[in-house]
């Protein structure tokens, strides 16, 4: 868990790479060296933009591949511009936007043979679930169990997310979970 003040950094962080991505088109730019030791851990995050209440961007990473304060930086940058769901953030919508990040465990495989046995073992509430059957590939954090409370639809809706068929199941099909610290 990071300490209150290393969350109002991330916090901080994101919104002004977001504000810099207006100006300048780019993320801006970090000084690690400045960072507590905790922000530049690598570790692998997810930025949620609403607005009033409405999804307007999410962007992450399954696999942690930068320091934590970089990746919030980065994805924070293309949660607001490059979500291909949304028209990039304009400056007007800054004021009602709410910024969430999600820091992710790793990854851990949930051996099941069977979309029941991957029921039995899913934690509502807790899990985020990665579906990957070769070039199938779609993610829910935990805060989407909100939305789908049902096991079995967050799975089927995942599936869906994926580009597979809802009642789709194969031996190559390979289920993770993770758990996020969300603020």
């Amino acid at each position: 868990m990071l300490s209150d003040s290393n969350r109002k950094i991330l916090k901080n962080l994101a919104k002004a790479s977001i504000e810099h991505g207006l100006k300048y088109a780019r993320p801006v730019q970090i000084d690690l060296a400045t960072m507590a030791d905790e922000l530049t851990v690598q570790r692998a995050t997810f930025v949620t933009l609403e607005k009033q209440g409405q999804l307007r961007g999410c962007i992450g990473m399954l696999e942690a591949r930068r320091p934590l304060a970089e990746d919030i930086a980065e994805n924070s940058y293309a949660a607001a511009f490059s979500d291909s769901r949304f028209p990039p953030l304009s400056e007007s919508e800054l004021d009602d936007l709410s910024i969430h990040l999600s820091i992710l465990s790793p990854a851990e495989i949930i051996p099941c043979q069977s979309e029941e046995e991957l029921m039995q073992q899913l934690r509502p509430d807790i899990d985020g679930l990665i579906l990957d059957d070769g070039l199938h590939r779609a993610t829910f954090l935990p805060s989407v169990w909100e939305s789908l409370p049902k096991p079995i639809d967050f799975i089927h809706h995942l599936k869906m997310k994926a580009g597979l068929p809802e009642n789709y199941w194969s031996q190559e099909l390979q289920a993770y979970r993770y758990t996020t610290e969300s603020f």
